[in-house]
């Protein structure tokens, strides 16, 4: 896990759901299959709704048509991001995009254990509400040593909580290499 992430920030607005994340249609895919596993990469956040985006400029797709990863290192969005169904295919499509962490303030308890117990993505909490605050593209810097995110433009720089205890099992890639490094289950256990 990197402790400074930089890169452009993707926004979004409140109550981004699973299936606005990776739509159910698309669960026909394998995660196991490297050829499949890239079309989850292409259609992460394909089903947030232009109008519920949040977005002033309109919708703007996570990955452009024909790539199969992200411009974007960063998602920043609203309260109860990752609501909805248990998919861990969700937190999954967006590392695949290339995504490296989520910034919001509240998480959907299932998006958040899911993005940590599988080591997808950091998924990192606000003080406050901050999708007002950041434009879609714009180049920030999240740094979770120090406890911030902060517009490279302008230097202005906000507030985040520490990770805690999920840091360890993030950077240790998920929960399983997390209980294998601290010695709880031994190298042949499996998820």
């Amino acid at each position: 896990m990197e402790k400074i992430i930089k890169g452009k920030v993707f926004v979004l607005g409140d109550d981004i759901d699973t299936d606005q994340i990776i739509p159910a249609q698309y669960l026909v895919y394998s995660l196991e299959d490297p050829v499949e596993r890239k079309k989850y990469g292409e259609l992460a956040l394909s089903g947030v709704p232009a109008e519920e985006s949040g977005l002033p400029q309109g919708h703007i797709p996570l990955v452009e048509e024909g790539q199969q990863e992200s411009q974007y290192a960063i998602v920043l969005g609203g309260k109860n991001f990752g609501c909805g169904s248990s998919r861990e295919h969700a937190p999954a499509a967006m590392e695949i995009a290339g995504v490296k962490a989520v910034i919001a303030p509240s998480y959907a308890r299932i998006f958040y254990r899911n993005a940590v117990d599988g080591g997808f993505l950091v998924p990192v909490e606000s003080f406050d509400r901050l999708v007002e605050s950041f434009t879609t593209g714009e180049e920030i810097e999240l740094n979770l040593e120090e406890g911030f995110v902060r517009k490279l433009a302008t230097g202005e720089q906000f507030p985040v909580r520490d990770l805690g205890e999920v840091g360890a099992i993030v950077e240790a890639g998920g929960i399983f290499a997390y209980a294998r490094k601290v010695g709880k289950i031994g190298e042949a256990a499996n998820a």
